[in-house]
């Protein structure tokens, strides 16, 4: 199904502001370059990622974000941005590895380091998951996460996540640590 820049249709906004009014979960706008710049920069970041640990450019994010509006369908992935209600972005939310035929995708988040701890992801995941299901007719999404990350394990628990195995040495870490398990965790999403 095709995603608008707003990424999320008018009524299933209002309803995901209702049901939590800490964050609002939108589509990427060129204005969010510098905060894009910021958390693709941060090498702590890094180990999460499946590309090689390097800087990325203002000017390679500007190119991204010119491209940012297309569907899940034609490219198979969509990053929203999480905002406060002031508009400020805090963190960001990716569904990836879409399936159409499986009606499956992988989802990520990632939060600023400053506002960790406040329930933003808890509250980003509690929008997406109903809109993954109503507007995006998926069947499921899943997770892969570091086996020491304990935060993000918790974070995905609590929001309903089950773990469905262990992946051995499948992440490599940015330190002398060499390899860690990656905990493979699952949502099926109700009818």
């Amino acid at each position: 199904m095709p995603i608008s820049r707003e990424a999320l249709p008018h009524n299933s906004q209002a309803e995901a502001r209702s049901q939590n009014s800490q964050v609002i979960l939108r589509a990427l706008e060129p204005d969010d370059l510098e905060f894009l710049f910021q958390l693709e920069n941060d090498p702590e970041l890094w180990a999460a990622s499946d590309v090689l640990p390097a800087p990325v450019s203002r000017h390679a994010l500007r190119e991204y974000l010119r491209h940012a509006d297309a569907s899940l369908a034609e490219v198979g992935q969509i990053r929203l941005i999480i905002s406060l209600q002031d508009g400020q972005a805090v963190g960001t939310l990716d569904l990836f590895d879409y399936s159409a035929l499986h009606q499956r995708a992988g989802v990520g988040i990632t939060v600023l380091r400053r506002a960790r701890r406040h329930g933003y992801a808890q509250a980003a995941l509690a929008q997406l998951l109903p809109y993954a299901r109503l507007a995006l007719r998926l069947h499921q999404v899943y997770c892969t996460v570091a086996a020491n990350n304990q935060a993000s394990i918790r974070l995905f628990k609590k929001a309903g996540f089950r773990r469905i195995g262990l992946r051995r040495e499948w992440l490599r870490e940015n330190t002398a640590l060499g390899w860690q398990n990656a905990v493979e965790m699952q949502f099926i999403l109700e009818n």
